[in-house]
């Protein structure tokens, strides 16, 4: 069940811009989604098609090669791209996340270098917080940044990187002083910078064709000009980011479930048993029937939490439920739509069984849903 266009509040240009996205999608990157990710292939030209096609800056000013788009809008054309393939979906997302911070924090000169060639899709973004030890806790990190008159010397591992390795620069989260929140800096390292290395690439379960991988800084020297915002904010701006990547995971999880939901309709509809297409049983029809209510309420509580943050109101919250609430029902979807196929939802001759294995990474990346869950019920403790 396709998303409609007209009933959303867009504009004519917002409804021609997400037909583009359709467009794009269903050229460059649905006919080759399964080929990729069997074979484990990161799909560089799909990200340079869509930054061609004006698709990966989106709520970007346009001076920088962005989109101008409420947050709303680029919301939904994520769906379309995570409904294609999630590995575009989420690594769209993740290049989106990956500019945040010059975005909002840097400096005329850092947005001008760096936004416009990310925009065209001409480089690709990484954006390193995590580390093996610190898991959840992000604020015990322990790669150093020691200054060195005019540069940084940066030292240590990052863990869980997207695209890790197949990046053109990297946005890392480093110790510039004290322990703890208020000692972590962020800096701007191009991957050509002499000491960057792909440590280890992990053997995912689930979305192959997005390489995920251990990145070293060994002896990384940058310019003190490539720190973003003043030293000890880069913790407030790695939190700030995360709040718009949990957006982006939420609209992901929508576009996954709908590509199941779809999948899984159009099998109940072809597949006889008794005589008559298996759709027509109660107990599947109602599987359905839950199924799409999710997919719409996901949709809405990520739609709502975009609007506000584009409206300028508090929207941490409200990010924090758009994703563990979407990323849950792209679970449950994806696994009745394995349900619904039967035996041969669990075969590679249909789509779903993918989909269910990649619905998993989405209640784990950008903060776990057991954070989430904290996130919100601080929340409601602080009143």
């Amino acid at each position: 069940m396709t998303l409609p266009l007209g009933h959303l509040g867009l504009s004519d240009e917002q409804r021609a811009l997400l037909g583009l996205v359709r467009e794009v999608a269903a050229r460059e990157i649905a006919p080759h989604a399964s080929a990729w990710e069997r074979d484990g292939i990161f799909p560089r030209e799909a990200f340079s098609a869509l930054g061609r096609a004006g698709l990966l800056g989106l709520p970007y000013p346009e001076e920088f090669g962005g989109g101008a788009q409420p947050n709303w809008v680029y919301l939904l054309c994520l769906e379309e791209l995570a409904a294609a393939l999630l590995s575009v979906g989420l690594g769209t997302s993740v290049q989106v996340l990956t500019m945040f911070p010059a975005a909002q924090f840097g400096t005329d000169e850092q947005r001008k270098a760096w936004l416009p060639p990310a925009c065209a899709g001409e480089w690709i973004g990484s954006y390193c917080l995590s580390e093996s030890e610190s898991g959840s806790d992000a604020s015990a990190l322990t790669t150093k940044a020691t200054r060195d008159g005019d540069s940084y010397v940066i030292d240590g591992r990052k863990a869980w990187v997207t695209h890790g390795g197949e990046s053109d620069y990297y946005m890392v989260m480093a110790r510039t002083g004290e322990a703890g929140a208020k000692g972590i800096s962020t800096i701007f390292v191009p991957a050509s910078t002499p000491g960057v290395a792909r440590a280890k690439t992990e053997n995912k379960m689930g979305m192959k064709s997005s390489p995920t991988a251990q990145i070293t800084f060994d002896q990384v020297r940058v310019p003190v000009e490539n720190r973003i915002g003043e030293e000890g904010e880069g913790f407030r701006i790695a939190m700030a980011a995360l709040d718009g990547g949990r957006l982006g995971i939420a609209a992901c999880s929508v576009g996954l479930a709908r590509a199941a939901f779809e999948a899984a309709v159009t099998f109940a509809k072809d597949r006889k048993q008794f005589g008559r297409p298996v759709i027509e049983n109660q107990g599947l029809s109602w599987m359905l029937a839950d199924m799409l209510t999710g997919i719409e309420a996901a949709r809405t509580l990520t739609l709502d939490a975009a609007r506000r943050r584009d409206a300028g109101a508090p929207f941490s919250t409200h990010a924090a439920m758009a994703k563990l609430f979407a990323s849950d029902t792209a679970m449950r979807v994806t696994t009745d739509a394995v349900q619904i196929h039967g035996g041969y939802g669990y075969v590679d001759e249909f789509p779903v069984e993918r989909y269910m294995r990649e619905a998993k990474v989405l209640q784990i990346v950008e903060g776990t849903n057991q954070i989430q869950r904290v996130v919100i019920a601080r929340a409601i403790t602080r009143g």
